[in-house]
């Protein structure tokens, strides 16, 4: 068993070594240094200083500004290596690389930070990335991230999600069960399921709690043929704050979970909103009837009922079949698991630390973040237990990304590494004397029009 487990991340460090086509000794070291480093990554150039990155810092910003990563292999790389146990459920989020004072970094543009302001304004400049990640349903904080993608502020945001996600479900294996990819409040999820209507998969989403949908219209009776009128499109109301809208649902399941008490869990299927001819429905002559099934998920209670108010849950979901209710109010709780891999990418790995110019080096860094991520996630059981005096013993298989990487030093010693040792050379001309650089070009951050 463990044999197999070496040999599968040795496959995939292998195979992420010849993702690599340009700087790939510099690069593939640069990742193994972050994963090394006995404390969390400060700056790029103290990585030039740990003992598996065998050339100079010159190398290490060589290989960010002129290196290459084949972004599609790397993709396919990670999608085989996904966990079988694991449902196929995605979590699709956002997090922004916040580069507030780089007036010469191109392409930024203003994002909402809970943390940060600016002006008295909960926004920060900088380049937002959006991941998906696969969800396990164990009680712990790893997911597998398989994708990542920078949004521009120039492009639009639904139209970039719905590409990501058909390039992701066109690698996805077809012989299992239909993916379902789940995304939080502030996408559009209406706009969303329309775009992928034709594709294999499920779309499960968090709505307003006034959100407002009809049922179909009803059928018209006989009538002569010279009267007119158009067919009515919309039906009865549901409005999802007011119980007096609300007809007999179409499904429903009841639930014990020894977190939330009894879950309560509730379906109309067939509904559609009215939708207005703006926003991503500008061009459409006729609009849409986008049908999908209203979930509402109500608890006994919260894990902490004195931290804050119980509210009701509600869900759109869209796809093939009919939705599994208890798969889709469970999934949605995991969703909350890539937040966690979010800040251990951040605090930990190094992820949005370095200062970086332009996008592009900052799109290497974050494929370089997720593979090192990925061989964490790979060594979880291939390590031991490195833990802390005041830290509690864990087993293998309970062990967190921040305690796998305390002994990935050693068990990397054992596999090995496919980078080329260094070549011997001496250091070169510099800039010729009597020269300088012009300024550079500074690029203010795009504020995108409402």
């Amino acid at each position: 068993m463990m044999s197999d487990r070496t040999g599968q991340l040795e496959r995939f460090r292998s195979d992420l070594y010849r993702c690599m086509t340009r700087w790939s000794d510099a690069l593939f070291e640069l990742c193994d240094a972050t994963l090394c480093s006995p404390s969390p990554v400060g700056s790029v150039p103290s990585l030039s200083l740990e003992p598996v990155f065998r050339r100079g810092h010159g190398s290490l910003y060589r290989a960010l500004t002129d290196g290459d990563i084949d972004e599609g292999r790397l993709q396919r790389l990670l999608i085989d290596h996904l966990s079988t146990d694991w449902p196929l459920v995605f979590a699709v989020d956002a997090s922004t690389w916040d580069r507030c004072d780089a007036e010469c970094s191109p392409e930024r543009g203003f994002y909402y930070s809970a943390s940060k302001h600016s002006a008295g304004q909960p926004i920060v400049a900088g380049w937002n990335y959006q991941w998906i990640s696969q969800l396990c349903f164990t009680p712990d904080s790893w997911t597998a991230p398989c994708d990542t993608m920078r949004i521009p502020p120039t492009a639009n945001a639904t139209n970039a999600t719905v590409g990501q996600v058909r390039r992701l479900v066109e690698l996805l294996p077809v012989d299992r069960e239909v993916p379902m990819f789940v995304f939080d409040a502030g996408y559009d999820p209406i706009a969303i399921s329309h775009e992928l209507a034709e594709v294999r998969t499920q779309i499960l989403c968090r709505i307003r709690d006034d959100r407002v949908f009809h049922h179909r219209a009803p059928p018209r009776p006989n009538r002569p043929a010279d009267t007119g009128g158009r067919p009515p499109r919309h039906g009865p109301r549901h409005k999802c704050s007011d119980p007096a809208t609300w007809t007999e649902p179409s499904d429903r399941l009841v639930a014990d979970d020894p977190r939330y008490g009894t879950v309560t869990v509730t379906a109309w299927a067939d509904l559609h909103p009215r939708l207005s001819g703006r926003g991503h429905w500008i061009g459409h002559d006729v609009l849409p009837i986008v049908a999908g099934t209203v979930i509402r998920v109500d608890v006994e209670h919260l894990p902490r009922p004195t931290a804050r108010t119980k509210k009701t849950l509600w869900l759109w979901w869209s796809g093939p079949g009919r939705p599994d209710l208890d798969l889709c109010w469970r999934a949605y709780l995991r969703r909350f698991d890539i937040e966690h891999s979010f800040r251990f990418a951040k605090n930990t790995l190094g992820w949005t630390t370095p200062s970086f110019c332009t996008p592009e080096q900052a799109d290497r860094w974050t494929w370089l973040t997720v593979a090192a991520y990925t061989q964490l996630r790979l060594a979880r059981v291939l390590v031991d237990d490195h833990r802390l005096p005041w830290e509690r013993p864990r087993a293998s298989h309970q062990l967190t990304p921040a305690r796998v990487r305390r002994g990935f030093r050693r068990l990397r010693a054992h596999i090995g590494t496919p980078a080329r040792p260094p070549k011997p050379s001496r250091a070169g001309p510099g800039r010729p004397k009597g020269t300088r650089r012009p300024p550079r070009t500074r690029h203010p951050a795009i504020k995108k029009a409402a």
